[in-house]
C-alpha cells in the first residue's frame, strides 16, 4: 500500500524530472536559434512534440515552445505581432499533437507528428504573412503567390522537424533501452 509520503515524494520527483526536461528543451531551442543555421531548420516544433508526448504536465509541455520562442525573440528581436502570434500558435500545436498521440508508438509520433507540425506551420504562418505583411495582394492570386514563394523553405522545415524529432525521440528510446526502462512514453500524472 502506498503511503501519502511516498506518493508526495513520487510526485515531487516527477515534477522535478518534468521541469528539468522542459528547461533542457527550452535551452536547446534557444541555443539553436542563436547559432547560425539554415532558415526553418529548427528544433522548436520537434521539442514541442517531444514535450507533449513526454512531459506529464500539459501546461509545462505547452510552455516549452512558447518560452523558447519568447526568449529567442527577446534576443533576436520582435516582428509583426499578428504574424508572431501565428508563429507561436503554430509551434505550440505540436505539443498538443504529442499529448493526443502519446498512446501511439513513439516512432509514429516522431515521424507523423513532425510531418503534421511542418505542414501546420507552413499553412498557418504563410497565410499570416499573406494576410498581414502587405507583400502580397489580398486575393487568391496573392495567396497562391505567397505559398509558392514559401515552398523553398518548406523542405527545410520538414527536414528540421524530422531530424530533431528523430534525434529527441530516438535519444529517449536509446536512453530507456540502456537503463532498462520500459519503452512506454510516460506514466506521469496529466495536469
Amino acid at each position: 500500500m502506498m503511503t501519502a509520503r511516498h506518493n508526495s515524494v513520487s510526485q515531487n520527483a516527477s515534477l522535478r524530472a518534468d521541469l528539468l526536461l522542459a528547461l533542457a528543451l527550452i535551452g536547446l531551442c534557444v541555443a539553436a536559434r542563436m547559432l547560425p543555421h539554415v532558415s526553418n531548420f529548427s528544433p522548436v516544433a520537434a521539442a514541442a512534440l517531444f514535450a507533449g508526448a513526454m512531459i506529464g504536465r500539459r501546461s509545462l509541455a505547452l510552455l516549452v515552445p512558447l518560452a523558447a520562442l519568447l526568449i529567442g525573440d527577446l534576443l533576436i528581436g520582435f516582428y509583426d505581432g499578428r504574424v508572431m502570434a501565428t508563429v507561436y500558435a503554430a509551434l505550440a500545436l505540436p505539443a498538443l499533437i504529442g499529448m493526443i498521440a502519446r498512446n501511439h508508438r513513439m516512432w509514429f509520433i516522431a515521424i507523423g507528428g513532425a510531418l503534421a507540425a511542418s505542414l501546420i506551420f507552413f499553412v498557418t504562418t504563410n497565410f499570416a504573412v499573406w494576410a498581414f505583411s502587405g507583400m502580397y495582394s489580398l486575393d487568391g492570386a496573392g495567396l497562391i503567390q505567397c505559398y509558392v514563394a514559401a515552398l523553398p523553405f518548406l523542405k527545410y522545415t520538414v527536414a528540421g522537424d524530422l531530424f530533431w524529432s528523430v534525434a529527441l525521440f530516438g535519444g529517449a528510446s536509446l536512453l530507456r533501452a540502456v537503463t532498462g526502462q520500459p519503452q512506454q512514453l510516460t506514466t506521469a500524472p496529466r495536469t
